[in-house]
């Protein structure tokens, strides 16, 4: 996963190759990205050659740096309460999980807020990946809207009641109707940065 210091630097260098046709120099990069040293430039690169991000020859060749197309990321929607269910709000920006392990058409990404489902290994600030559903069965991990107002718990459904249920025991279950719930995904990956 890239650092966003390293995304910024590589999606620089990928507007530069396309607006100029050729790759810039280490001066050119120090200078368009603010950066204050030629050392610092040189650690970037490296950084982005050891993720697979970019080839170069590393001798004294100027414009010598080749892009590695990348993938696409998945969209990181904004925060999802792992807690009492709150509004939910959309914060896009770019999460570090490439579609080549998640399809974007089917999968999108949250970060975690609140400690409601620490039994399941989900701390404040993780982020989890999601795949489209309107339906779950007992004991799947979802994300759902409840009166407009979104949370993670697990689903469980009892004849005609439906609880989403925390996994911490500080939290009491949420009971919801029918018409109240409405179920946008199943919880399917959990990144953490250290």
């Amino acid at each position: 996963m890239l650092t966003r210091r390293q995304k910024e630097v590589y999606e620089w260098i990928g507007r530069y190759i396309r607006n100029q046709g050729y790759a810039p120099s280490y001066d050119e990069i120090k200078a368009g990205l603010g950066l204050r040293s030629l050392n610092t430039v040189f650690h970037h690169l490296r950084q982005l050659e050891a993720k697979g991000c970019l080839r170069s020859p590393w001798a004294n060749k100027k414009r010598a740096i080749e892009l590695i197309e990348q993938p696409s990321f998945l969209q990181l929607l904004g925060e999802v309460q792992a807690g009492v269910p709150v509004e939910s709000y959309e914060v896009p920006e770019q999460a570090d999980l490439p579609s080549g392990i998640f399809d974007p058409e089917l999968h999108f990404a949250l970060r975690v807020k609140g400690d409601s489902m620490v039994g399941e290994g989900m701390l404040e600030g993780d982020i989890i990946v999601i795949r489209k559903s309107d339906a779950a069965r007992n004991g799947q991990v979802v994300v759902a809207l409840v009166d407009g107002e979104a949370t993670v718990k697990k689903f469980c459904r009892k004849n005609d009641k439906i609880e989403l249920v925390p996994a911490n025991p500080s939290y009491k279950p949420v009971a919801v109707k029918e018409g109240q719930l409405k179920i946008l995904g199943l919880v399917v990956a959990l990144f953490r940065n250290y």
